[in-house]
């Protein structure tokens, strides 16, 4: 990508530092990546790859983090309500609740700390189902400008395919003969969400400096994705600094973090999208650890 002579172009088109060291992280990630940093201090900022929609595996989850909070701002849902979990709530993959005995009631706010710390699936879909569901959502998506296009728009988009219980049926009724690492890479049939590194760090953005919710519940968000529990392998391996984030696994071919990173320069979005891993899994996310350590060496030199 960077072999066509950097100094025969124009200096206006010359990519600066920080594009040069994204492309070169996309390059040599054992996958299909994209990435968008931005640091919310200078402004600078940079995208490789960043308008592309991937399959979000659990990083859609933040969109119904950030609409349950807005609708707990305008009265529409109470965050210390008491919500019984059923036997027929119970989701498979990632979380806690599953483990728990049928009937714990937890509070609404409960529900979507696990959504986030543990990525749990249960509370996905009770948060889901709180919020309106999955149609709901989409169209909370559209009118604040996170619609997707094409993967080519402004900022690529954000957009809930299906509800964690509708997308283990799916993966629940392949066969053994079937190509699961493969509805997963390119079947987005088999996706939980698509987003693009760009739009995804823009709502981190967003949270971060308080103008997607109150500045009470983005505080209570951002309180959330520090607190994250998940892909300790990931943004925060190497680093001395906070993190707050939200991961998406699909091992062994996917692995996504986005977050915000806080610098001793400032606060630094990053949103690294993983797919189509192929090799070590753990290698991967080592890697993504990697671009984050030399990312806040960048900045903070």
């Amino acid at each position: 990508m960077l072999a066509i002579g950097l100094a025969a172009l124009p200096a206006a088109a010359q990519p600066s530092p920080l594009q040069v060291f994204l492309a070169r992280t996309v390059a040599e990630f054992p996958g299909h990546a994209g990435i968008w940093v931005k640091h919310l201090t200078t402004g600078e900022s940079a995208g490789i790859q960043d308008t592309e929609l991937f399959n979000s595996a659990s990083v859609i989850k933040l969109p119904v983090l950030v609409l349950a909070f807005q609708m707990a701002d305008r009265g529409e849902l109470k965050l210390d309500e008491r919500i019984t979990i059923t036997k027929e709530d119970l989701r498979g993959g990632s979380g806690i609740f599953r483990y728990h005995d049928t009937g714990l009631q937890p509070t609404l706010r409960d529900v979507l700390l696990q959504m986030v710390i543990t990525s749990d699936n249960t509370a996905t879909d009770l948060s889901i189902a709180k919020v309106g569901g999955v149609a709901k959502v989409n169209a909370w998506l559209r009118d604040k400008g996170y619609a997707p296009s094409t993967g080519s728009g402004p900022g690529g988009g954000m957009r809930l395919v299906q509800t964690t219980g509708e997308l283990f049926t799916k993966y629940n009724a392949l066969t053994p003969t079937d190509d699961r690492n493969g509805k997963t890479n390119s079947d987005r049939a088999y996706w939980l969400g698509e987003i693009s590194a760009r739009a995804t760090g823009q709502m981190l953005e967003a949270i971060e400096k308080k103008t997607m919710a109150s500045p009470a519940s983005c505080d209570a968000m951002l309180r959330m994705l520090r607190a994250q529990q998940a892909g300790q392998r990931r943004l925060n391996h190497y680093l001395s600094v906070p993190v707050a984030h939200k991961t998406g696994d699909f091992p062994p071919v996917l692995a996504n973090d986005v977050g915000i990173i806080y610098a001793r320069s400032g606060p630094l979005v990053v949103s690294f999208l993983g797919n189509a891993i192929t090799g070590n899994y753990g290698e991967a996310e080592d890697r993504i650890g990697r671009f984050a350590q030399r990312l806040v060496e960048y900045f903070d030199k």
